[in-house]
Order: structure tokens, then sequence, then C-alpha cells
């Protein structure tokens, strides 16, 4: 399947596409350049030098530095340190009563006793990156780890993998 034009997949990244749209996409197979494409995307988007390996989640990525140390960095460029570690520990934590109504209301209140909404924020630009409902006193919740031990150097932009 050919892949899609880069403008229709730089809307889907920036959140511009009408819901038709993402179901249409969704209703296709996935282009096997898709991965490839969106990194290449991304590259061209926030102008870093140092390739991005990995898109970890929503505003963040894995980047290979010109010594070849693979860091956490926020698309602002703030930097959380070795992906193998819990990028969580070096962003901003706001924690918070999640019974105030806020988030859940009528039967889903969580319990104030029990548990604590912990808000993650980047140090750089403020941007909130992740939120957590868990039990008090709970050690950050370690979403991934992804193996890039043995991913070859960054292959120009059409690297292998996702």
């Amino acid at each position: 399947m050919p892949e899609n034009p880069d403008e229709l997949i730089r809307d889907l990244l920036r959140d511009r596409l009408s819901s038709l749209e993402i179901e249409r996409l969704q209703r296709h197979d996935k282009d096997a350049g898709r991965g490839r494409q969106i990194l290449r995307l991304e590259q061209e988007r926030l102008g870093w030098s140092e390739p991005i390996l990995l898109c970890l989640q929503e505003h963040l990525y894995v980047v290979e530095q010109a010594d070849g140390s693979r860091v956490v960095r926020c698309d602002c460029g703030q930097e959380f340190g070795d992906y193998r570690r819990n990028w969580k520990e070096a962003a901003l934590v706001h924690e918070r009563d999640g019974s105030d109504g806020e988030v859940y209301r009528g039967p889903r209140i969580a319990d104030p006793g029990w548990s604590i909404l912990r808000e993650f924020y980047c140090p750089g630009c403020a941007t909130q990156l992740d939120v957590e409902v868990v039990p008090r006193v709970y050690p950050f919740i370690f979403s991934f780890q992804p193996d890039l031990a043995d991913r070859p150097e960054a292959e120009e932009a059409g690297r292998s993998g996702p």
C-alpha cells in the first residue's frame, strides 16, 4: 500500500483531522513505512540535529546524542536523562486529592484516604505529560522501557523499526 501523503500525517500528528478522516485512516491497513514517516516528519518539525529513535509518547522522544547516549527529550528540548530510567523522576510533579470532583464524579470518586492523583509536567515548557491515579506512597509508574540495546545506530532518516 502506498505511503500516505506527508501533509495528511502532519495533520494527524497535530490533531487537525476530523473524526471522519481519522476513521478512514483506521479502517485501512497501516502502510509499512508509517513509523519511519512519522519519525522523519517529527525530526523535520522539531529541527534537532540528533536523530529521534522513537516517539515515546505525546511530546516525548528517545533521541540519540552525538556521544551515542540515548535520552528522553520533550519537544521543547528539555532532557529527562537516560531512556532506561523513568523520565517521571526528572519531571515536575503535582499531587492532589483525586476526589476533588474535577476528574471523577459520583460513584467513581476516588477515596482520598486510598489514592492520589499525580500530574507530571515538563520543567522546560510546563506541558502536562502524564497523569496517574495510584495508591498513596506508590512509586512512579514506569510506563515502558523500549528495547533499543541492540538497535543499530540511526540509519539516515529511514531507520528500521516503528
